[in-house]
């Protein structure tokens, strides 16, 4: 739960916020990279000539490809940069709602919507550093396809290859691909995220003060990661399509976000913004719900 504490230094619970965040972003990652590989590739794969026909044939073709490791395709990335993410995602998160409700309700719940509008700011400051890790990520989630599809790519060995390669060849700039996607995704669902797990959280702590069930703790995190992808899953599918695409400018075939959502749309109708859509929930309640709890044990351990 969101406690504001009482009487500890901006660093100190900085410190401890960031501890707790990188714990739980090694569980999410560990928990939800194999249904995250899945989705991308139902995402990404060519309408016209699919690799895949769905979640199942994506399953049994990336092990019999690629064997077990195939499902943590790319997953350096996320491990390495999820610690970081969350560290800075939850640290953020915290301090914003900090701001919100100053010092006249020291130690009180925020109301339900002022943590929306935490979790949207949030969203937005932490896309910034989110964008990175999932371009490498993705471009290494992505090759399979490309390889099979016959189309020409460069052959990345792993995601840190891949971000040396497109930061030698492209800059800063190069490691923002799809930043304006991400945003645009980062943004609701954040909102969605952290005001959906405050408010179940909320709803189950006693009455009587302290902490609610562990159990709760857990059912929150799913049910914040559940609408998060439930209610803004298109825009992750524009996000994932852009970064997928070339990272040469001239070789690039989505000019921006908006022609993205349009060609999307050409190549399938709305249907075609829910490919992936399955494994992405079945991923959402598990990977989200053990975050949280891991999170939210670390700070009662720390203090926080």
């Amino acid at each position: 739960m969101a406690y504001l504490p009482m009487k500890e230094s901006v660093v100190t619970r900085t410190l401890k916020n960031s501890a707790a965040g990188t714990v739980g972003g090694i569980g999410v990652v560990l928990t939800g990279h194999p249904f995250d590989t899945l989705k991308v590739r139902l995402q990404t794969q060519p309408v016209a000539k699919p690799v895949y026909n769905g979640l199942a044939d994506c399953f049994i073709k990336t092990l019999k490809w690629e064997g077990f490791g195939g499902l943590y395709k790319g997953v350096g990335s996320p491990l390495v940069g999820q610690m970081f993410f969350r560290a800075t995602l939850f640290t953020s998160y915290y301090q914003i709602t900090e701001l919100v409700a100053g010092s006249s309700r020291n130690g009180q719940h925020l109301k339900a919507y002022e943590y929306f509008l935490c979790g949207s700011a949030t969203g937005f400051i932490v896309a910034f550093v989110e964008g990175p890790i999932d371009l490498f990520k993705t471009k290494m989630q992505v090759q399979i396809i490309q390889t099979k599809s016959g189309q020409s790519h460069t052959n990345y060995r792993n995601v840190f290859h891949a971000g040396y390669s497109i930061m030698q060849q492209h800059r800063l700039k190069g490691a923002y691909q799809g930043i304006i996607a991400t945003c645009l995704r980062n943004t609701p669902a954040s909102g969605i995220y952290f005001g959906f797990m405050e408010t179940v959280k909320h709803h189950f702590t006693p009455a009587s003060g302290g902490a609610p069930p562990k159990w709760a703790v857990f059912m929150a995190g799913g049910t914040g990661g559940f609408f998060y992808w439930f209610l803004t899953y298109p825009t992750d599918v524009v996000k994932s399509s852009m970064m997928s695409d070339a990272t040469e400018l001239s070789k690039r075939k989505y000019s921006g976000y908006i022609d993205c959502a349009q060609q999307i749309y050409k190549e399938g109708g709305l249907k075609n913004f829910f490919r992936g859509f399955t494994p992405c929930l079945l991923r959402a309640i598990p990977a989200n719900g053990v975050m949280i709890f891991l999170v939210d044990q670390c700070r009662v351990l720390l203090g926080t």
